[in-house]
């Protein structure tokens, strides 16, 4: 394993515009048309910022998401920018920075609502379906495991929320109260499409995709846009399929390692968040390179 690299906890940027700071990504405004956005080493759990930053963390979610989105262009175009980390940053120190975590996208008119899909029966799904054998109001057949492959993949969408606050399942029709039936069916085709395609690629490489979620916007000519981050281990659960059992949580390598440490803690998981262990620290930016080079063959 590569030696853990230098850490970013948060950007400072003097030469462009701050727009606004977020669980993980800091957002900077270049014109009327772009921005930037520069992934941190910030890791949120249970909807609170973790004062522990995950030692190059965002250098591998900007690599991952890079991957996704030229991998899922034919079916959805994404908002990268055309523009080069030099057209915008004059700065050598502030181009060094942000170098590797810096994506400059098209500004776009966000959807109100965070696209999951779950393809397996694991976190708050299995909780919902052990009290009410459904999944988000979607009933499921009785007797699956912990952990066990769906019989399809479920559209779970969820309204957006703000930095600290806690995301609500919503269903299909509320999503098309919310943006109209033409445009919430063409979310739920979309997000369903891309995670069959990826969750087929990233068996042949040794990574279950068990859910994932996306998020999505409208162009100045109102064509749907895949935005923010595709895929990645903050976004996805990804299990080793070498590990994979039904009946067993699976090791993951994503945050969830993350999660079940704060879990033996006595936190009531509100901020302020507690430091993390630096051997937590570590293995949890092993696992994030680990499933980045699984996943695009970049190390």
């Amino acid at each position: 394993m590569n030696a853990i690299p230098d850490t970013l906890y948060q950007s400072e940027l003097s030469s462009l515009e701050l727009i606004g700071r977020g669980k993980v990504r800091d957002l900077y405004a270049i014109d009327d048309d772009h921005m930037m956005i520069v992934t941190t080493d910030r890791i949120s759990a249970f909807d609170v910022i973790l004062p522990t930053a995950i030692p190059g963390k965002g250098a591998v979610l900007t690599t991952v998401s890079r991957f996704w989105f030229e991998r899922m262009r034919d079916i959805i175009p994404n908002h990268i920018a055309t523009l080069s980390l030099a057209d915008v940053l004059s700065n050598r120190e502030e181009r060094e920075q942000v170098r590797g975590r810096a994506m400059i996208v098209n500004r776009l008119r966000p959807l109100p609502v965070e696209a999951i899909v779950r393809g397996y029966l694991v976190g708050s799904g299995w909780k919902d379906y052990q009290k009410e054998g459904a999944v988000c109001g979607i009933p499921l057949p009785t007797g699956l495991q912990l952990a066990e492959q769906l019989p399809m993949p479920l559209y779970t969408p969820s309204t957006k929320a703000e930095v600290g606050e806690h995301d609500e399942n919503i269903d299909f029709q509320q999503t098309v109260e919310l943006m109209g039936a033409k445009l919430a069916e063409q979310v739920r085709d979309v997000t369903l499409h891309i995670y069959r395609e990826a969750r087929d690629y990233a068996a042949g490489r040794g990574i279950i995709i068990a859910d994932t979620k996306f998020e999505f916007g409208l162009d100045g000519k109102g064509n749907m846009v895949i935005i923010d981050e595709a895929l990645t281990p903050d976004s996805s659960r990804f299990w080793p399929l070498d590990g994979y059992r039904p009946g067993v949580n699976p090791p993951s390598f994503d945050k969830q390692f993350v999660r079940d440490y704060l879990e033996t803690l006595d936190w009531d998981k509100t901020p302020p968040g507690p430091e993390l262990p630096e051997e937590v620290m570590r293995k949890t930016a092993e696992k994030y390179l680990e499933a980045q080079r699984r996943l695009t063959g970049v190390v």
